[in-house]
């Protein structure tokens, strides 16, 4: 078996990536629209900066993908509009209110923290392990933040 490198990866380390990929243009997404649920301007400019660090984070990982030849993921998953329109809706309801919305923003971010989790996983000793995992150092802080944030508000309230 070769050595893989960032411009030879396996077919399931590419695959692999390519659901990241897909998994950071839903958070750029989900952060993105739900800023513009938020009356909060503070939280706003929050979202809206994960979202922008979740989108260079997928952009990084087309390159390695493209660096292999394949034709990198451009777009997020059916499940992740699903949940956008349930934020949009929650929080419509809800008045914008930011408690609600961090929930839903907690949840998004479990996910992404627990995509990376499996992808380090099963691609230890990989060639691109240390971009994942200076990625997932991103996800967790940022997953963090919002955890805190959520539970700050729900003190608050």
């Amino acid at each position: 078996m070769a050595l893989e490198t960032k411009t030879n990866l396996t077919d399931e380390t590419v695959n692999k990536m390519q659901k990241l990929i897909r998994a950071n243009i839903d958070s750029y997404n989900g952060f993105h629209e739900s800023a513009e649920e938020l009356d909060d301007a503070k939280l706003k400019t929050l979202f809206k900066q994960i979202g922008d660090e979740r989108s260079a984070m997928a952009s990084e990982l087309q390159t390695l993908i493209e660096f292999n030849g394949e034709e990198a993921e451009d777009d997020g998953s059916v499940a992740a509009k699903t949940h956008r329109i349930w934020i949009n809706i929650r929080g419509k309801l809800n008045g914008g209110d930011a408690y609600v919305i961090l929930i839903e923003a907690e949840r998004g971010e479990d996910h992404i923290k627990e995509a990376y989790e499996d992808i380090m996983k099963e691609t230890a000793g990989s060639a691109v392990n240390d971009v994942l995992l200076g990625q997932y150092a991103k996800v967790k802080a940022g997953h963090d933040k919002i955890r805190d944030l959520r539970d700050a508000y729900k003190a608050a309230s």
